[in-house]
């Protein structure tokens, strides 16, 4: 089969398109000849090794799949890495079936970052009808949904941070009340100006650095700071225990991977927005397509800024 593999850590450069045996299905696991693979900012973390979890060389990088078991079934599924190639073996727990109403990149854009989107909206930060939510990145493949859902579920005034007056364009389009141009001078401002002059219920962070820093400072008391990437590579300043009481605010962390081995955390909750995706509610965004041999450009355009929406790969090209 034809794959992306990785032999030494480092940038998209050393992603190189190789032949190897074909994978056979065992312990367990299934099968899946592969249509379309999915890419997540966590990808370029993962393949310099400076992912949460640690990765071991070689290495298939790719977390999620749409494709079909040996029965034909259309489905997607969590690779668990192995993502990036024309077959994957992945757990029966973290399949999902297809309707096909719904497109590979629709599918694919919401399984990591549909379901982070849902669970940090969902399960981290508890949202309640009328409340603010900032959402960072927000033309990216989380943000992007977040938008979406929380406007859905009853958000009083959702802020949308990028960094471009073109994704704060779309970030509108997609829902959100007002926008703020990422790497203003002062952001903690800039986010309780959009609210009105009022400090901000909920924020999702994933930029890390400077970003964190004045987003924790922006939340209002019982406010709600989801944090769940750190796209800068610089981490924010400690939180002291007493800085949050003194508040009484929240910091929350989260990784999907949390929840892989609770199938009560991922089925109901894929088929939630398989569902509206189906009846128009909720409109996942595809913002570039390539084919597997071009990874490495895929991964540039995520870690250039210069991306928007699900980048996918289409494995069959």
């Amino acid at each position: 089969m034809r794959a992306i593999q990785i032999t030494e850590f480092g940038g998209p450069e050393v992603l190189k398109l190789v032949d190897l045996p074909d994978p056979v299905a065992g312990g367990g696991m299934v099968l899946v000849d592969v249509d379309s693979a999915g890419i997540n900012y966590a990808d370029t973390h993962q393949v310099e090794n400076s992912y949460l979890a640690p990765a071991s060389l070689p290495m298939i990088p790719g977390a999620e799949v749409v494709g079909r078991l040996e029965d034909g079934r259309r489905v997607s599924a969590m690779a668990m890495g192995g993502g990036y190639c024309e077959k994957a073996l992945v757990h029966p727990g973290l399949v999902f079936a297809l309707p096909e109403a719904v497109s590979d990149g629709e599918a694919l854009s919401l399984m990591i970052q549909g379901l982070t989107a849902w669970h940090l909206l969902r399960t981290c930060t508890h949202l309640q009808p009328g409340e603010s939510v900032v959402v960072h990145a927000a033309a990216g493949g989380v943000g992007t949904l977040a938008i979406q859902l929380a406007k859905h579920w009853g958000a009083g005034n959702v802020i949308a941070v990028a960094s471009t007056q073109d994704k704060l364009q779309l970030a509108k389009e997609l829902g959100a009340d007002n926008v703020v141009l990422a790497g203003v001078e002062d952001l903690k401002a800039a986010l309780e100006n959009a609210n009105g002059g009022k400090k901000v219920d909920i924020v999702l962070e994933m930029v890390g650095g400077p970003t964190f820093d004045a987003s924790l400072a922006a939340l209002a008391p019982f406010g709600r700071l989801a944090t769940f990437g750190m796209a800068s590579r610089v981490p924010p300043k400690a939180v002291s225990a007493g800085e949050l009481m003194s508040r009484s605010r929240a910091v929350i962390g989260f990784w999907l991977a949390h929840c892989f081995g609770n199938p009560d955390m991922l089925q109901p909750q894929m088929r939630e927005l398989l569902n509206m995706v189906v009846a128009g509610t909720l409109k996942p965004l595809v913002g570039g397509t390539y084919a597997l041999g071009d990874a490495a450009q895929a991964h540039e355009a995520l870690r250039s800024r210069g991306s928007i929406g699900k980048l996918i790969l289409d494995v069959r090209a």
